[in-house]
């Protein structure tokens, strides 16, 4: 993967958000990209819940200050930084007070989700895509974990298509079974709408549950990982019936051989 450029958008990453396995695997696998001499980003929400005093979070101002619409409503984008210790790994953080100033991920103190989670999807695929434009920084392969990111390969593919920075970038889903009950704001459809995507990509999200917003990623990416041994069993029906290339589950332990192989003989190569 030598001088290769991997983009990383991941919901979650360790050590800013506990152990699962997107965190984890957001942080494993840029690593091994860093090692191998890859260049990599990695962008998450900077979600209320991260110590930025800790992490040693700080502002890009440079980077900051533009307002991304959402549903009719200018938000201002914050740009954060932060690197991993011992790995030279810089993390970006997308920030708004509105959606993520909360001390909470996803969900309430009762586990319900935020009403506002629709929003904050579109809000974080806009973000990062916005920021990387601002970064000059054309990936080889944008790697998507986590349902809040889901919505980045739609935006990819559509709202920004004839964005030149983008035009050889591959685009992996992993799939993981990081479900939930219920749906999101059901109003989410009109918003994506809102900025002219068209109407048959994103039909699945007119009922906005786990499986739909999957298969939306899935549906605008090139190639997808099982990102879990155990999968819902509509998505894993939906990733045995695909024609584009599908990587098996592999653990932490054993996942470096397997991703190398497939970034760059399937996916670049495709």
């Amino acid at each position: 993967m030598k001088d290769k450029r991997i983009l990383y958008v991941s919901s979650e990453v360790v050590p800013y958000l506990p152990e699962t396995e997107i965190s984890s695997m957001s942080f494993e696998a840029p690593r091994m990209v860093n090692k191998q001499g890859g260049q990599i980003r990695i962008f998450m929400p900077r979600f209320g819940n991260i110590n930025e005093r800790r992490h040693q979070l700080h502002e890009v101002i440079r980077l900051s200050g533009i307002n991304l619409v959402i549903n009719d409503l200018d938000m201002p984008l914050i740009i954060k930084v932060a690197s991993i210790p011992k790995e030279r790994i810089q993390v970006y953080f997308i920030d708004n007070e509105e959606y993520f100033k909360r001390k909470a991920t996803l969900t309430d103190e009762d586990g319900n989700l935020f009403p506002d989670n629709d929003e904050r999807a579109i809000f974080f695929a806009k973000g990062v895509i916005e920021t990387v434009k601002k970064l000059n920084w054309a990936p080889d392969i944008i790697h998507v974990n986590g349902w809040l990111a889901s919505l980045l390969p739609l935006y990819l593919r559509e709202y920004y298509k004839t964005e030149p920075l983008f035009t050889e970038s591959k685009i992996v889903t992993s799939v993981y079974n990081q479900n939930f009950d219920g749906t999101l704001n059901k109003d989410m459809i009109k918003k994506v709408d809102f900025d002219g995507l068209d109407a048959e990509a994103i039909k699945p999200l007119s009922n906005p549950d786990y499986v739909s917003l999957m298969k939306v990623a899935i549906d605008n990416s090139d190639a997808v990982i099982r990102g879990s041994e155990i999968l819902p069993s509509e998505l894993d029906d939906y990733l045995n019936g695909l024609e584009k290339p599908v990587l098996e589950y592999h653990s932490l332990e054993e996942f470096a051989d397997p991703y190398t192989e497939f970034y760059s003989n399937t996916v670049l190569n495709g």
